[in-house]
Order: structure tokens, then sequence, then C-alpha cells
């Protein structure tokens, strides 16, 4: 009862996305199902202390959950919570007192975008139909744009201005930002939606980019369209959607860009958030002073 209360009011008050959403919901019953343990016994949410969550994170570590996930996790219950205790129906939060493991910071994974902008340029990888023009609108959006899997997802036709040659992206917390779309990106808009009003699907859905049957595109086949294409052009076992958002940071970094317009690109709340692209910039520093360099 009072998870589903919780889960309402992520959704439809706080209007999180429906990956967040999801994404919450499968913490708190992962931590609902440790709580069920019959060497546990809960019945109420005002039973719960702080030694409940730390045996959970000591479970989930001889599990072998990574910290980044657990930290997630944690954050999750600390949220839920709180909500509790605004509501009455706990007087502590049991999450207060919890440290969370300490996250490594790895760098980000990026695919060389020399190579992915030939891919992009040759006529040999995607098909000319619709399928196959989708399929490079979907990369071609994510490294153009340096948008978020969901923030793609959700976009609408109307959402395209053509005209100033950009798009309108919302963002986390409900923030709208708005992108600059390069001339080819433009151009591909252009033929895609020609061809998507020419297949006549029979939902005209004003979702901008939709399935073979016309309806909504989903994140799954997104992540199936990354991985496909990328793997043209790399090994490397992480080929997601948001290695192309950090390809497109990365890769203005490189050229130049300045960090704090990199952070209105990304939609990012803090300047912290972004600065991590500069350890990659570093890194490719080092690697050419390490070869061009005498002494090095």
């Amino acid at each position: 009862m009072f998870l589903e209360r919780f889960i309402q009011y992520i959704q439809f008050e706080k209007r999180y996305s429906p990956h967040t959403v999801s994404a919450y919901r499968s913490d708190l019953d992962q931590f609902m199902g440790f709580l069920n343990n019959p060497e546990v016994i809960v019945t109420h949410p005002d039973q719960i202390t702080h030694h409940h969550i730390r045996n959970w994170m000591v479970e989930m570590m001889g599990n072998q959950i990574a910290s980044r996930s657990i930290s997630r996790k944690i954050a999750t219950l600390r949220k839920y919570f709180k909500f509790l205790l605004a509501d009455g129906v706990i007087a502590v939060n049991p999450a207060s007192k919890i440290h969370t493991p300490k996250i490594p910071k790895n760098l980000p994974v990026v695919v060389e975008d020399a190579r992915l902008t030939q891919m992009l340029d040759s006529d040999d990888i995607f098909n000319d139909d619709f399928a196959g023009t989708r399929d490079k609108l979907v990369i071609e959006m994510l490294f153009g744009t340096g948008m978020r899997l969901a923030e793609m997802v959700g976009l609408k036709e109307n959402d395209i201005d053509d005209y100033e040659g950009t798009v309108k992206v919302l963002g986390k917390r409900n923030k709208q930002r708005i992108i600059p779309l390069n001339s080819e990106l433009r151009t591909l808009l252009t033929k895609y939606l020609a061809l998507k009003k020419s297949e006549n699907f029979d939902n005209k859905s004003l979702t901008l980019i939709v399935t073979n049957k016309g309806t909504d595109i989903y994140p799954k086949l997104v992540y199936l369209i990354v991985q496909k294409y990328l793997s043209h052009i790399s090994t490397q076992s992480k080929r997601s959607p948001h290695v192309l958002r950090h390809t497109f940071a990365t890769s203005l970094l490189n050229k130049g860009a300045d960090l704090n317009a990199i952070k209105e690109l990304l939609g990012h709340a803090n300047l912290s958030a972004t600065q991590i692209y500069t350890h990659n910039s570093v890194e490719r520093l080092k690697s050419i002073y390490k070869l061009a360099h005498p002494k090095a």
C-alpha cells in the first residue's frame, strides 16, 4: 500500500520518467523481498531500522552487486523513507544513518568519433528504406545531440523546429532545453518524416521515432539498434546509447568547446557532472605526449 502510494507520487506528482519509476520500483521490490525473509519480521514501515538496510547492503555485497548499483538502491530507499516521513507514516528515516560504499571513478566509455562519422557517412551500412533510415536517425540523434535515451524516446514530432534547426528536449526534473541540430541531421529528419508519412501507419503516432509497425519506439529497441551498428566499428563490450552521449560530450571537449556550454547541452544540473569528460581529454593529451615527445 505504502509502496504504491510512493510510486504514484513520483510518477504523477514528481513526473519522473517511466525508466526512473521502473528503476525505483525494482529497487523497492528487492528490498521488500529481503524483508520478507523468515528471519526478518517486518509488518509496517515504522519497524524498519538502519540495521535492516545495512544487512541488505551486506547481502548485496556478498552477491557481488556493484558499489554503484548499491548506492543507487540506497538512494531509492532514502527517497522512499523521506516520503513516508513527510506523510507521517514513520517518525524517523532509517536510511539517514547509512553510508554507501565508495564508488570508483570510471572514465566514460566512448567510441572513436572519426570511425562513427565514417560509418554514418557510408552508403553500405544503413538500408534506404523506412527501418534503415529510422535506425540511422537513432544513431545520428544520440551522437549529434547528446540527449539521453529516455529523452529521445519521448520526443514528439512538434519538438523539432526545422526553421530554427533545433530540438526541444524534456530532461530530468522536467527541465526543458533546446539543442541545435547539425545540417546532416536536419536533412535526415526530413527524409525520415517523409518515409514515416508514406508508411500510412494506422495509429498515426505523434511520437517522433516509431517502430516498423508505427508504434512508439521503446528503450530496448534503441539498445538493439545501437548495439547492432556500433558492432561495425567497435569491439568493446559496452555499446549502449549512453556511449554515444559520452562520445558527443568528449568530441566537443576535445575540439575546444566550453565546459559550461557542454553542461547546458547535456542538461546537467551541476558542472561537476560534466567535468568527468575532462579526464578523457587529459588521457588523450597524455597519449599524444607519449607518442610525440622525445623525453616521454
